[in-house]
């Protein structure tokens, strides 16, 4: 395993080449078959009422349009920086104004 530091977080990758130990096969044959209600939540704090959870890389399920938008380069560059998927931030950017200004509920889109 690696470990490259990016300031607040860790982020380890798994070397693939590497064999799993012994005690690690045990442990991940033992979580795999524990159902869900077996889980012990009870460490993990609440969730914030205002907390939109979403699945990185799953497709939306409504259709977007394709528009053409000019934009400032600072504005550009800083959501570019942001990662990948910087359209879909921009997107929820423009919903949260949107939703603001026509008093339309928030969403989890």
């Amino acid at each position: 395993m690696n470990d490259t530091s990016t300031g607040k977080s860790v982020r380890f990758t798994l070397d693939p080449n590497t064999p799993l130990s012994d005690e690690a096969k045990v442990r991940l044959a033992r979580l795999a078959a524990m159902p869900d209600s077996e889980i012990d939540f009870s460490d993990i704090p609440p969730s914030p009422a205002d907390a939109e959870w979403t699945r990185p890389g799953v497709p939306p399920t409504e259709n977007k349009q394709q528009v053409t938008l000019r934009l400032d380069a600072d504005v550009l560059d800083y959501f570019r920086q942001s990662g990948r998927r910087y359209q879909t931030r921009i997107n929820q950017v423009l919903r949260t104004y949107m939703q603001a200004h026509t008093g339309q509920p928030r969403t989890g889109k």
